[in-house]
């Protein structure tokens, strides 16, 4: 023993689980260090960590997650450049870590308004995501390929913050004494700022576009222009397939089977029950 060392450092936490991102470790150096392995070892949260996870404005700008996340894996650098089909692998892990490889999530029966809950087991969930394969290009009914640059969560958290704000703008406009002439103003100003930050996201997500001649276009002022200019039917495709890349890599919805009672009560045969990790069920 060094005469440094702390004689409890034994009971200081060690990695419990590792686990391979969906992304691979594809990341810069400084944001994700490479794995000879390929996996990532993922320790349990600190006390201080499940306060970070627990303190509201920490949450709603997203600084809260990217501590935890760092302080839980020394192996991420910066936790904000994390792609978006990343993320669920890595806040399951961390509550496997903590808690354990069950996790009970309480839900309402469609149909049935009843209240039940569901025992998740989070190392099936993991498995799920593991076997999903992550794609980074779609080709459009025009022969147009689009190769895709995947959200941060630095992207995702700025995009929910705004619409968040812009949330509050129209109720808080709804609710106002101002003359209907002027609520109408801000409402076309609000709904232009929307319009306007769905066209950021939409830019932000792809990196080139191949031409049907092998014309590979990746300056971002042709993209935009291409984007401000095209038919609105071929935007809604490409938003479409982009939503679907999106949920690369997320948890699926459990699938369950209503019982007999509940069917009587008017719950369908089978109904889906999305299983997210937020502060409402990470912590046991």
């Amino acid at each position: 023993m060094t005469e440094n060392s702390n004689p409890l450092n034994k009971y200081f936490r060690q990695a419990s689980i590792y686990v391979a991102l969906p992304s691979g470790t594809d990341y810069p150096i400084d944001v994700v260090t490479k794995s000879e392995t390929g996996e990532i070892g993922i320790m349990p949260m600190t006390a201080k960590d499940e306060v970070r996870f627990k303190t509201p404005d920490a949450l709603m700008n997203g600084q809260g997650v990217v501590d935890v996340i760092e302080s839980c894996i020394p192996d991420i650098k910066d936790a904000w450049q994390i792609k978006s089909y990343d993320l669920d692998t890595i806040l399951v892990a961390i509550r496997i870590a903590t808690y354990g490889e069950t996790m009970e999530i309480n839900f309402t029966v469609p149909g049935a308004n009843e209240q039940v809950a569901h025992t998740v087991n989070l190392p099936a969930i993991l498995d799920q995501i593991q076997k999903t394969k992550v794609d980074t290009a779609f080709t459009l009914k025009d022969g147009l390929k689009i190769t895709v640059q995947p959200l941060t969560y630095r992207d995702m958290t700025s995009t929910s913050l705004q619409t968040f704000q812009q949330q509050k703008m129209y109720s808080a406009i709804q609710d106002s004494e101002l003359p209907d002439e002027d609520k109408a103003t801000r409402f076309n100003d609000a709904f232009k700022k929307l319009t306007e930050l769905n066209a950021s996201i939409l830019l932000k997500n792809i990196a080139s576009i191949t031409m049907t001649d092998g014309t590979v276009i990746t300056d971002a002022a042709h993209i935009k222009e291409f984007v401000d200019n095209a038919n609105a039917t071929l935007i809604k495709e490409i938003e479409i397939k982009l939503m679907d890349l999106r949920t690369q890599g997320a948890v699926k919805p459990l699938n369950l089977k209503a019982t007999e009672e509940q069917i009587k009560k008017g719950a369908p045969a089978s109904y889906e029950v999305p299983v997210t990790f937020d502060t409402s069920n990470f912590f046991v």
